[in-house]
């Protein structure tokens, strides 16, 4: 098929998937204001636990002022809202259990190019419905911030955000394909949440780690989904530090590319599908 046509097709698709979700996800900019509400009990906490150590460090955790804190638990969920995938994984697994992955291999739609496609769709919709509550919340919270960073840092904070969408992606899609092995993968998802929930940062920043563990964090990809996009934001990576955290985030983006194209390649040799 010619180049044009191919391009042709991923942009009809994409223009599809923008409808869909337009119709049935008016509800978009109300739960992005919903989620963002856990971040007045996040500012209670952390204004407590900063009362509470203020007097023998400084007002400072692991280089984080309280004001920090809060902006980076924020910037953490915008990361988030950028690389989680809800249902990817779950849904791949599903297709193939239940044989609804056969129109992958009868008709001539890329499997992984199609759930991308349908992903970008998801989150253009998303940020352009939620754009709103987004920036009142960030409005009410500004002075947490101490200003924006400069257009370099601000770049490589846009490329980091879109690799951890490309890398939230092909982690999930990867782990969906483990559908073609093992008949039941809700448990392996379970803990993979549970894994990425604490090692992604968005519970914490992983520079409160200490030692070998928090050596042993940034030796995986989950940090580069939450932790690394706020801490550009925030200043915390710079120099060559950011330009070799950026390239070893787009080198996992490409290994797990290539792990999911080549896991999908081995689970059709042998998948067997019969009935209608």
């Amino acid at each position: 098929m010619p180049l044009r046509w191919r391009l042709a097709t991923w942009w009809t698709l994409l223009q599809i998937s923008i409808e869909e979700r337009l119709v049935y996800r008016a509800d978009f900019a109300l739960g992005t204001l919903m989620r963002f509400l856990p971040i007045v009990t996040q500012i209670f906490l952390w204004s407590a636990v900063y009362s509470a150590v203020s007097d023998s460090h400084d007002g400072q955790i692991v280089g984080y002022t309280y004001h920090n804190m809060v902006a980076y638990y924020l910037l953490t969920m915008v990361s988030r809202a950028f690389s989680s995938m809800p249902g990817l994984a779950s849904g791949i697994a599903r297709d193939i259990r239940d044989g609804s992955i056969k129109k992958y291999l009868v008709q001539p739609i890329d499997m992984l190019g199609f759930l991308l496609v349908y992903r970008i769709a998801h989150k253009l919709v998303y940020y352009a419905v939620a754009a709103g509550p987004l920036a009142l919340v960030f409005f009410l919270c500004r002075g947490f911030f101490d200003g924006w960073p400069d257009s370099t840092t601000l770049a490589a904070y846009a490329l980091s955000l879109v690799l951890a969408f490309l890398l939230g992606f092909f982690l999930e899609a990867t782990i969906g394909m483990i559908g073609f092995w093992f008949l039941e993968v809700t448990s392996l998802l379970f803990v993979y949440m549970l894994v990425s929930f604490f090692f992604s940062g968005h519970m914490f920043p992983i520079d409160m780690l200490p030692g070998i563990w928090g050596t042993l964090v940034r030796a995986i990809p989950l940090h580069y989904l939450a932790y690394f996009p706020a801490a550009i934001f925030l200043g915390k990576v710079q120099g060559s530090a950011l330009v070799w955290g950026l390239v070893i985030q787009a080198a996992w983006v490409v290994l797990f590319c290539i792990l999911s194209r080549v896991s999908f390649w081995l689970g059709t040799r042998r998948y067997s599908g019969y009935g209608g």
